[in-house]
C-alpha cells in the first residue's frame, strides 16, 4: 500500500482543527520529510478522497469530528478499509475509550496531549506495522455491558449502513440521506430496515437513541 518509505509515505490527516492538524504535520515529516500528507476537516471530506483513491499507508483520524461522532467513522472505516491502517488521534484518554477503539480494529491511538516528539514516536511505530498504545494505561478493566453490547451490534453493519445511521444520527431525512448517497429512497428505507434489526429496535428514534447511549457512557469526558 502506497510507496516504501524511501519513496515517503502517504498519510490522510482527519481532524476539524487546523492547528492540531498543523501538529500532526510536524510530527510525520520530522520522522520522513519526504511524506505525502493530504489534510481533511470532515468526515464526508475523508470518505470522499478514499473514493478517489485508497492507496494510503496511513489515516491519522479524530473520533469526533463533523459527520462523525463516537466510534461510528473508526468502524466505518474499518469495515470499508481493511486493509488500511487508522491510527486514532483524540482529546479523550479513557482507558475505555482506548481499548474500544483498538477492539474496533485501531492500529492504535495517539492522545492530543502528547508532544509532537511523542507523535513522531507513535506514528513511526504505526507505520513500522506495530500498535500504538499511551504508556501507563490499563486497558484491561471491565466494561459497560449494555455499550459493549451496542457497540458490537454496531459492528455488523455494513458500510452504507454505518453511514445511512451517521446521517440519522445528524437528524436528516430519507430524501436527504438518499441525495447525500447517490441512491434512492427505496434503497435508504431498506438500510434503515436492516439497521433497525441489526441493532434490535423498532424504530429510528431509538436507533438514534442506542447510539447516544454510546456516546454518553463512553464520551463523558470533553473530547476533542
Amino acid at each position: 500500500m502506497g510507496d516504501d518509505a524511501r519513496d515517503g509515505f502517504r498519510l490522510i490527516i482527519a481532524d476539524d482543527h487546523p492547528l492540531f492538524r498543523g501538529a500532526l504535520r510536524e510530527a510525520v515529516l520530522g520522522y520522513d520529510d519526504q511524506t505525502r500528507i493530504e489534510e481533511v476537516g470532515t468526515f464526508d471530506d475523508l470518505t470522499a478522497r478514499l473514493e478517489d483513491d485508497s492507496d494510503f499507508d496511513l489515516i491519522l483520524l479524530d473520533l469526533t469530528m463533523p459527520g462523525a461522532r463516537g466510534f461510528s467513522g473508526l468502524i466505518y472505516l474499518r469495515a470499508q478499509y481493511a486493509a488500511l491502517p487508522v491510527l486514532v488521534v483524540s482529546g479523550n484518554e479513557e482507558p475505555m475509550v482506548i481499548r474500544r477503539c483498538l477492539e474496533l480494529g485501531a492500529s492504535g491511538f495517539m492522545p492530543k496531549t502528547m508532544d509532537v516528539s511523542h507523535m513522531r514516536e507513535a506514528i513511526a511505530q504505526v507505520l513500522d506495522g506495530e500498535s500504538f498504545t499511551p504508556p501507563d494505561v490499563e486497558l484491561n478493566a471491565p466494561g459497560d455491558a449494555e455499550t459493549d453490547a451496542i457497540i458490537t451490534r454496531l459492528s455488523t453493519l455494513t458500510p452504507q449502513q454505518v453511514r445511512v445511521l451517521m446521517m440519522l444520527s445528524e437528524g436528516r431525512l430519507n430524501k436527504q440521506i438518499a441525495y447525500e448517497l447517490g441512491v434512492s429512497e427505496a434503497t435508504v428505507k431498506a438500510h434503515v430496515s436492516a439497521i433497525l434489526q441489526k441493532l434490535s429496535v423498532e424504530s429510528r428514534t431509538q436507533a438514534v437513541i442506542a447510539v447516544s447511549k454510546v456516546d454518553t457512557a463512553l464520551w463523558n469526558q470533553q473530547a476533542c
